[in-house]
């Protein structure tokens, strides 16, 4: 990773708390969480998906998660509401996160190591889970 980008992603990090596969779970579940996919089509059919998650690619997810735009989904009308954005392995979710917070979406975070950590503690994922 080149120096700039690993300082553009330390200055995301710092701004969210990252959530282990469990915590995120457990967000979910009990807490009305958000859980959000980013991952292009492609990488969902390869390495599978995770039950119950929203999908929202990358390129629309500002459009579609910002409380104040015509455009956004019906979930997403609580600013105060936790989204925890994930990827494949956390580093594009990380940036993707702190972009929501610069919407004022207050709670936004991202799963910690991604779809494959998710995958790797156990829990739930549908489809055929390839190796990544």
């Amino acid at each position: 990773m080149s120096p700039r980008v690993e300082a553009l992603l330390d200055a995301a990090r710092a701004r969210i708390v990252r959530l282990t596969p469990e915590q995120a779970a457990h967000a979910v579940t009990y807490e009305r969480a958000l859980l959000v996919d980013t991952r292009p089509a492609a990488d969902r059919e390869r390495f599978g998906a995770i039950p119950g998650a929203l999908v929202v690619e990358r390129n629309v997810l500002e459009w579609r998660l910002d409380p104040t735009s015509p455009h956004r989904l019906e979930l997403a009308d609580d600013p105060r509401r936790t989204v925890i954005v994930f990827c494949n392995e956390g580093y594009a979710s990380s940036l993707a996160a702190a972009s929501l917070r610069d919407l004022g979406l207050v709670n936004a975070t991202d799963l910690a190591g991604g779809f494959h950590a998710w995958a790797a503690a156990g829990l739930p994922v549908t489809g055929r889970p390839g190796t990544p």
